[in-house]
């Protein structure tokens, strides 16, 4: 008798879940507070991080003083293109383009990404994530970027942007080393790019 309830229990609760998701997707202005967007909610050596609603919001096209083009306001490319041009000086090549195309599959581990001019390594590279690099996970049709905000032997932590109306800045994913590799042990994280 337990073991068929809990083949009914189990199909509920998945039930349960799927409509609570479809409910937020649904029904996500609710969860937006509008008068925020631009607001700033973060910052990590010194670039803030801002407030953008919806996932799906774009304000204008955010330009550096000197044109260069830093992306979409307040996407999450927007701001870790901002990061590396307030940090590091650093000017992509490649100025467009969705946060997963931002790593390039066909580039073997530790070489050169020329559309970013910026080293690739892979989710599961002999080298270890540092602070400053930037993570890639292909979560979505158009992905999700985001600065290592920190790393320990056991996990790394993040600072992004645009993770949602009511989600954190900050996320926390396990590091995980065997047979010479680092793996980030989260869903679709592609790798991470570094400045040279």
């Amino acid at each position: 008798m337990l073991l068929k309830s809990k083949k009914i229990f189990f199909p509920i609760i998945i039930v349960l879940i799927l409509l609570g998701f479809s409910f937020y997707y649904v029904y996500e202005d609710l969860f937006v507070d509008e008068s925020k967007i631009g607001t700033v909610v973060d910052e990590f050596n010194g670039v803030k991080v801002y407030y953008n609603g919806k996932i799906s919001h774009v304000s204008e096209r955010n330009i550096a003083p000197d044109g260069y083009n830093l992306g979409l306001k307040y996407q999450c490319v927007e701001f870790i293109k901002r990061y590396y041009y307030e940090r590091f000086n650093h000017k992509m090549p490649d100025s467009y383009g969705h946060a997963k195309q931002f790593f390039d599959d066909s580039i073997p581990d530790g070489n050169l990404n020329p559309k970013r001019n910026l080293l690739q390594f892979h989710n599961g590279s002999p080298t270890k994530p540092q602070v400053d690099d930037i993570i890639v996970l292909g979560w979505s049709k158009y992905g999700h970027v985001a600065i290592i905000s920190k790393v320990t032997d056991n996990d790394i932590e993040i600072v992004q942007q645009n993770p949602g109306p009511t989600a954190s800045s900050r996320a926390t994913f396990p590091l995980i080393y065997k047979d010479g590799l680092w793996k980030i042990d989260s869903f679709r994280v592609l790798g991470y790019l570094r400045k040279r």
